[in-house]
């Protein structure tokens, strides 16, 4: 039997494994609007998917005049998660293709997310493969860095003894695929049409060297690489 041609494969959270952008940036819109910058859901996903918040204070301060405060960013954190609790599912054939994936790697995956931890734990558990990934949760807001720097995935290929360069990272951002080819990582860009994801093309550009539009594809894209 061929063997498993990556160490590990490292999985971003948002948009890869959760449909939770629209949710997210949703309370965002709102909250912004809240402080008189008016955003429609789609506008504000085109500007802060694939980022943290609290890493785009310059822009939000520079359109409402308003400095973010820990408190804001607590209220949005409360308000967003009481949005994921009600409304966060799984991207469709996601919990299927990582069960599949944590058992041709013998569990050497992890999830390294920009988004905080809670977030990141509270989603996985929500759409029940938490469990796959207990104690390789890596969030970008306890590294030096957030992407589209490589951090969180250098971290992630660290705690489980792998060679970044030999790990495959799963993306669906322009920022996490940047993050992903600079740690040295083989990108694997997911990009379906009909859920607001970054275009094949500037995932390319970004670093990614597969696009595909169906998490279902995955497991099999993994196993038969070959550079």
């Amino acid at each position: 039997m061929r063997s498993f041609p990556f160490e590990a494969v490292l999985f971003d959270c948002d948009g890869v494994l959760v449909d939770s952008e629209p949710i997210t940036n949703g309370v965002l819109a709102q909250m912004l609007g809240e402080l008189g910058w008016q955003l429609t859901v789609q506008e504000s996903m085109r500007l802060f998917t694939g980022k943290a918040v609290k890493d785009e204070s310059a822009l939000i301060e520079s359109r409402t005049g308003f400095v973010l405060t820990p408190e804001w960013l607590t209220t949005f954190r409360l308000r967003r998660n009481a949005a994921l609790e009600r409304d966060l599912v799984a991207i469709p054939n996601a919990v299927d293709a990582v069960r599949a994936i944590h058992r041709a790697t013998d569990g050497r995956i992890a999830c390294a997310s920009g988004a905080d931890r809670h977030k990141v734990e509270l989603q996985l558990e929500m759409i029940g493969i938490l469990e796959c990934f207990e104690g390789r949760v890596f969030s970008g807001h306890e590294m030096p860095r957030s992407k589209p720097a490589p951090d969180v995935y250098l971290a992630a290929a660290a705690a489980l003894g792998a060679d970044p360069t030999r790990c495959a990272v799963v993306e669906d951002t322009v920022t996490g695929a940047t993050a992903g080819a600079e740690a040295g990582a083989t990108v694997f860009g997911y990009s379906p049409s009909d859920l607001g994801h970054s275009g094949p093309d500037a995932l390319r550009a970004a670093g990614a060297v597969r696009i595909f539009s169906d998490m279902a594809q995955l497991p099999a894209l993994l196993a038969d690489w070959a550079p």
